[in-house]
């Protein structure tokens, strides 16, 4: 909205120049979202303990403590980010950019899945929510659907095409059926972060961090030159997706504000689902759906210990783990909750770096 108003004054006002520069609206976003999450957290959290009672619904079946420490903290904390993110992008990206809009419809898709969901565990004081068929009936169509807008926005020599990390030639044709692709990435991802919520600020932080990473990625792969001089395949207009991860990262920061141990609030399903979406819409748009398995490979292990979890328990009566997903499996073996959190924020940071290791090595 910013730049629609405002760019067309800096014929008369040069220092409105700085809304034309996609850093100087991405910095912007990014302290906005930061703000409002800061002064809306307390008064939401009240009005969610008012609401929910006795908060949100604890797992019989998890780890014991959580139902001595964490019994009765609100649920539905995603909305102390899609608020901030969602206005923060509406005041500070390029509203004309298709990618822009492709990414909130993501966003506001799976934030509406999730408060669903939350709302039904909430009200039934259940921890089951929506069945799982339509669950993922939901986040595929969502996936297939975003995928298939996204493809329409590209150049005929992009669309429809796989990139493979580190070659910088190859690119696998797909065709109309890369929408199975990209729906499963987006689908996928927006799984993976609502497997790794388990623990206060497990989720966020690497969420941000594989943000931050794309935020580099969208804005290189969106600007001819850089693009060139890395040899990166060059997608128009993916460049304002850095202005959208800003605000991302500056909701997330607001948020893990109220959600550090111990937190005052969980984000839920209402937040889980569509950060993931989101992280999986911008990788497909970008052309780099391979990267986001590396650079969020934390999401990938902990989906994986879950399914290997469930395939061993049907088909041999055991369990490999102790718990899934993984995180809790270190809590039963006695690790404490900030050593297991810090230790994965770790393991998310030596990934987003090896993430971007790609850009170069070509």
């Amino acid at each position: 909205m910013l730049p629609y108003l405002l760019v067309p004054l800096a014929s008369d006002i040069s220092a409105l120049n700085v809304f034309r520069y996609i850093t100087f609206r991405a910095g912007g976003a990014m302290i906005t979202a930061l703000l409002i999450g800061f002064l809306l957290g307390p008064p939401l959290i009240r009005w969610l303990k008012v609401k929910q009672g006795k908060g949100q619904p604890i797992r019989a079946d998890g780890p014991q403590r959580h139902i001595l420490e964490k019994q009765g903290t609100p649920t539905m904390g995603g909305l102390l980010i899609l608020i901030p993110l969602i206005a923060a992008t509406l005041l500070w990206a390029d509203l004309f950019n298709a990618y822009t809009w492709i990414v909130l419809f993501v966003v506001v898709s799976y934030g509406l899945l999730g408060f669903a969901d939350d709302y039904l565990k909430v009200s039934k004081r259940s921890p089951k929510g929506l069945s799982g068929r339509l669950r993922l009936a939901v986040e595929f169509g969502v996936g297939f659907v975003a995928t298939y807008l996204l493809i329409l926005q590209e150049e005929p020599l992009l669309a429809g095409m796989l990139s493979i990390p580190f070659l910088k030639a190859i690119l696998v044709p797909f065709g109309m059926w890369f929408i199975l692709i990209g729906g499963f990435v987006i689908a996928g991802a927006c799984n993976a972060v609502n497997f790794t919520d388990g623990l206060d600020g497990l989720a966020i932080v690497p969420v941000m961090i594989a943000a931050g990473t794309f935020v580099l990625i969208a804005y290189l792969v969106g600007n001819i030159k850089f693009a060139d001089y890395l040899q990166l395949h060059y997608v128009a207009g993916t460049g304002e997706l850095a202005v959208f991860l800003s605000a991302l990262i500056g909701a997330g920061l607001g948020f893990l504000w109220y959600n550090a141990p111990p937190a005052m609030v969980f984000m839920g399903d209402t937040g889980s689902l569509p950060l993931g979406g989101a992280l999986g819409a911008v990788a497909v748009a970008v052309k780099h759906e391979i990267v986001l398995a590396i650079v969020g490979g934390l999401f990938v292990f902990e989906t994986i210990s879950v399914i290997v979890q469930v395939a061993s328990f049907k088909l041999t009566g055991k369990r490999v783990f102790r718990m899934a997903p993984i995180h809790h499996h270190y809590e039963q073996i006695g690790w404490h909750e900030p050593t297991i959190v810090i230790r994965f924020w770790i393991i998310a940071v030596v990934l987003a770096l090896v993430g971007l290791s790609t850009l170069k090595l070509r």
